[in-house]
């Protein structure tokens, strides 16, 4: 738990994303994305639809402000979508941004772990070779 905190803690310092100042529509766009992908919204989307509905079937009898078909709330959920789908996708444009970097770091990090092992696979060479030789110098 320890170690995945410190992994977190480097990958910030040092990741271009995290010194990038975001702006006011991008940080309202990762807000709304977190909440309307989250269960808080489902469950609280959902008790909205019930009260709508459960007020307007009871006023049915008398005068509803919006008849069975429910035309406003169709409407209502419309521009809801309509607001939602590009800030959500907003998000995920950046999220795919980072880990488009992520990735490049990655392969750089690899690139340099593959240079390094090859580097010490050669001096194990060389101290395999040089204690043969001494082998053979010593019989």
């Amino acid at each position: 738990m320890v170690r995945k905190k410190e992994e977190n803690h480097l990958a910030k310092e040092h990741h271009p994303m995290f010194h990038q100042k975001l702006t006011l529509g991008q940080k309202a766009a990762d807000v709304i994305a977190k909440f309307g992908g989250s269960w808080t919204f489902i469950i609280i989307f959902f008790s909205f639809l019930l009260v709508w509905m459960a007020i307007n079937s009871y006023f049915l009898i008398k005068k509803p402000f919006d008849p069975y078909p429910y035309i406003l709330l169709n409407l209502t959920l419309s521009c809801l979508a309509a607001i939602q789908a590009p800030l959500i996708l907003m998000t995920q444009n950046r999220q795919a941004e980072r880990d488009r970097i992520d990735a490049h770091y990655d392969h750089a990090i690899n690139r340099k772990a593959e240079r390094e092992n090859q580097q010490l696979q050669k001096d194990m060479d060389k101290l395999t070779r040089r204690l043969r030789e001494m082998k053979k110098q010593k019989r």
